[in-house]
């Protein structure tokens, strides 16, 4: 291990040095099939030809000017993306946490302009939006806070899925201006919430005048088999953010709104060195065309039931695993004790997984993933699971 680079992860033991698709192979020649996409990352798989070859052709064009000036790959990419999601506009972050930074000064200008002197945003427990001092008491996780105090105010935090407490905190509090959800939870553990958590919020939202906004970074981007998780709900948020997946491994971030929360950035409110820049901008373009012209969606649902299926037939009489769940091709299957012995386990296979809420094993795989892949990462977490199982 290289001793120059702080030591903020804990690596696993392998560095890959090509990809093809939904495989990874390392540096000694061994292949691995990633059901993980880099974090949901590479959701059309690694070295993807279309957006090697606009990355390519855009390097040799123009990489970076200035968001001083017009920006057209900027432009046409604001359009895509404004289309295929039903927002208005766009601001172009370089990740997930700027994008939801975005989204937070929106929400607090909107409050500003509506005389609260205070404005608060509410936020989920078990949430994760980000590790800037803002997303990271945004964040519903003590143990990525810790150590980093004094945090932001203007948060209050409310359990998940639970329009109970939300309405609680409509009737005691006067300072809300926005609440911040993910549609699906993450890296809390791929929690899914009840059909009519969504609208529920949305009509709270409308009824007392708050921004909604929804936290899509790991959701969005067909990875639930729709461009929206928000569209199984049949909602549209106020604001919206978008990273991981628009880039397929190209740093690039947007937070996207409408209606009156479109209008609140003016010049001088925010801003970005690199973000939207030329090179970004044409490789998200790509991901995003891809996306569209494959129907990518759809293999999403197709996909994502087929491995559902599948785990739930191979591991249904296995006692450690309480639940199976999630939406499209994001996948939670939890078991009833920590378990991020797997991750190693399964690598050592030649599969990449992740571990996520302690005990929850978090599957994404690449969104281009086809049958005999899905079936081989069933099959693999089934063998891990069962060795785990045995080992304890």
């Amino acid at each position: 291990m290289i001793d120059t680079i702080m030591p903020t992860y804990r690596r696993l033991p392998v560095t890959f040095e090509r990809g093809e698709g939904a495989w990874l192979w390392d540096t000694q020649g061994k292949r691995y099939l990633d059901a993980l996409s880099g974090i949901a990352v590479c959701s059309l798989g690694h070295a993807h030809p279309a957006v090697a070859e606009a990355v390519c052709e855009q390097a040799r064009q123009l990489v970076h000017t200035s968001n001083l000036y017009r920006i057209a790959r900027q432009e046409s990419l604001a359009q895509l993306l404004t289309s295929v999601t039903g927002m208005e506009k766009v601001f172009f972050s370089n990740s997930g946490a700027e994008a939801n930074e975005a989204a937070i000064k929106i929400a607090r200008l909107y409050g500003h302009s509506q005389g609260i002197k205070n404005p608060t945003i509410v936020v989920a427990e078990n949430s994760f939006h980000g590790r800037t001092l803002a997303t990271l008491t945004a964040t519903g996780n003590r143990k990525v806070q810790a150590g980093f105090e004094p945090l932001v105010k203007g948060f209050l935090r409310v359990p998940y899925d639970d329009l109970g407490a939300l309405s609680t905190v409509a009737k005691n509090s006067t300072d809300v201006v926005a609440v911040m959800l993910e549609p699906i939870q993450g890296e809390g553990g791929i929690r899914t919430p009840q059909a009519e958590y969504l609208a529920g919020v949305r009509t709270l939202c409308d009824e007392f005048g708050w921004l909604m906004i929804l936290d899509e970074i790991q959701t969005g981007l067909c990875r639930t088999g729709a461009w929206l998780a928000a569209e199984h709900s049949g909602i549209l948020p106020d604001i919206v953010t978008l990273a991981k997946a628009l880039g397929n491994g190209i740093p690039i971030g947007a937070c996207l709104a409408t209606g009156t929360a479109s209008n609140i950035f003016q010049p001088g409110n925010h801003g970005s060195t690199f973000g939207g820049n030329p090179l970004a901008c044409r490789a998200a373009h790509a991901v995003v065309k891809t996306m569209q012209e494959n129907k990518l969606g759809d293999n999403a649902t197709s996909q994502g039931q087929r491995l559902r299926d599948a785990l739930e037939s191979k591991l249904r009489d296995n006692p450690l695993v309480k639940e199976i769940r999630g939406k499209g091709l994001m996948v939670g299957i939890e078991l009833d004790r920590p378990c991020g012995e797997l991750v190693t386990m399964a690598l050592n296979e030649g599969l990449l997984i992740n571990v996520t809420a302690e005990s929850v094993i978090r599957l994404l795989p690449p969104l281009i993933v086809n049958n005999n892949e899905v079936d081989q990462i069933a099959d693999g977490i089934a063998l891990a699971v069962a060795e785990f199982t045995k080992s304890i």
